[in-house]
């Protein structure tokens, strides 16, 4: 594989809705209490090659999450996405750590070490619930702001919060950039071509799909992998790694529910509503933001063309080069961590 390169923004990518998707229950090594009792930071085990993960309370989860870096740094939260974990991350943050940035990247709902802290909470990995994790999570911490970056459901999740709480983001990194959505939007039938890259979506619409999921997660997840980064060549200990996360307790319900509800086929929290409301009518992101896209992402991903508008604020778009797929922190982690270095800067 090449060495990867930025590129300036180029609208002459496909035009799908991104996505990701969705996995579970393979037990790699150990079992979670399906609910959390540790204390806050307090260090549960340790993730191969990248350091403790620590346990806090934060909202509906106990989340678990990966520290690194000065405390009096400026803070960078890097969110995942499906079907991958806090790895994704593992040499990006020792790039921001030795530039003095703080780095938070925690599980989400559903993955690693993260789980409800009560058996009667809903399930809900609708895209409003996920941003509201990353909110929780700061205000458990006592981060009044930071730089927030991520991929898959980790860049909506970062999308969303840069909208809802921009006196709360400093900056954004996302990669294949606006991924807000809504229900009625997903509804809308694509052209049948565009339909056949949403697959893994339509199989978790049925009882089959779900039992299949659950039955076969660490191969499932392994072949979206491959699908959505034909180009790159992992290890199996690479995988392995990751997929130790799938093995939470909820991450089943999490991923079918997520699918499920962004097709109208699985009820969300009623105290989202209004905020759905609010996301569905397309908020401009005002804060600075770069987008990033690899040039071999085999997931269903927008044209940069189509969400350029809904960057308002100071905006670059970088295409990253060297056959890079849909896993671009772990992929190219050099050209993520500079454009989370840049971003805070960015004035054009």
């Amino acid at each position: 594989m090449s060495k990867p390169t930025s590129e300036a923004f180029t609208p002459d990518r496909r035009g799908f809705i991104h996505g990701a998707g969705a996995i579970a229950a393979a037990l790699v090594g150990g079992t979670f209490a399906a609910k959390a009792a540790a204390a806050p930071q307090q260090t549960q085990r340790v993730a191969p090659s990248f350091g403790p993960v620590k346990q806090i309370d934060a909202g509906v989860l106990n989340i678990g999450y990966v520290e690194m870096g000065p405390a009096s740094g400026s803070v960078v939260l890097l969110f995942h996405g499906w079907p991958y974990d806090i790895h994704a991350f593992a040499e990006v943050a020792p790039l921001l750590v030795a530039r003095g940035y703080r780095v938070i990247v925690p599980h989400l709902r559903g993955y690693g070490t993260t789980v409800f802290r009560s058996t009667d909470t809903q399930r809900n990995a609708q895209q409003a619930a996920l941003a509201a994790d990353g909110i929780a999570l700061m205000d458990a911490l006592g981060i009044q702001q930071a730089i927030v970056a991520g991929f898959d459901w980790g860049a909506r999740t970062a999308d969303i919060m840069a909208v809802l709480w921009p006196e709360r983001c400093k900056a954004l990194v996302s990669v294949s950039g606006y991924l807000i959505g809504s229900q009625a939007a997903n509804a809308k039938p694509l052209p049948p071509q565009a339909e056949l890259q949403w697959w893994y979506q339509f199989y978790f619409a049925t009882d089959r799909g779900k039992a299949g999921y659950a039955a076969n997660t660490k191969s499932f997840n392994r072949l979206i992998w491959e699908l959505a980064s034909p180009q790159w060549k992992f290890d199996t200990s690479t995988y392995d790694r990751s997929a130790a996360s799938f093995v939470n307790p909820d991450h089943v319900a999490i991923v079918i529910h997520n699918y499920r509800w962004r097709l109208g086929l699985a009820e969300g929290d009623p105290q989202y509503n209004a905020v759905e409301a609010k996301l569905a009518a397309a908020p401009p992101v005002t804060i600075p933001s770069i987008t990033m896209e690899g040039d071999a992402n085999g997931a269903p991903h927008p044209d940069p063309s189509q969400y350029r508008s809904r960057f308002t604020g100071s905006y670059e778009h970088r295409l990253i080069r060297g056959g890079i797929g849909h896993n671009l922190p772990q992929e190219a982690p050099r050209d993520f961590a500079q454009a989370v270095i840049d971003v805070a800067t960015l004035t054009g």
